[in-house]
């Protein structure tokens, strides 16, 4: 049974899948945003644990080098989450943090190489 329905079914967890790297019969990756009641979300970490699925908590930022950005907004066509967008007044790049789930998605886009993870 696939990960995300078990995730919906038996834990009313909704599971976001920012990007996936699955083949058969091998081991795979997933980075995923869950979202549903925390006390849901710990029983569903606990059961995907015990099925051997390893889990890692997005500790690791994308970081933006304001010097070396050039605004050209490319990043922002491929953010899943709208954490990047272009102030529509300045045409700055503007960055939120919080809504970032760091799928990297941004890093190869970027012309100048001004994007990048903490690690």
């Amino acid at each position: 049974m696939p990960i995300t329905y078990r995730l919906a079914k038996d834990f009313n967890v909704a599971a976001n899948i920012i990007r996936a790297q699955v083949a058969p019969n091998q081991v795979g990756t997933l980075v995923v945003e869950l979202s549903g009641d925390i006390d849901q979300l710990d029983a569903a970490m606990d059961w995907m644990r015990a099925h051997d699925i390893t889990i890692s908590l997005a500790s690791r930022e994308i970081l933006i080098d304001e010097e070396s950005c050039v605004h050209c907004g490319l990043c922002t066509g491929v953010c899943p989450t709208e954490a990047l967008h272009l102030n529509r007044e300045s045409f700055q790049l503007n960055f939120t943090r919080s809504r970032c789930v760091v799928c990297e998605q941004c890093i190869p886009t970027c012309p100048v190489q001004a994007i990048s993870t903490n690690l």
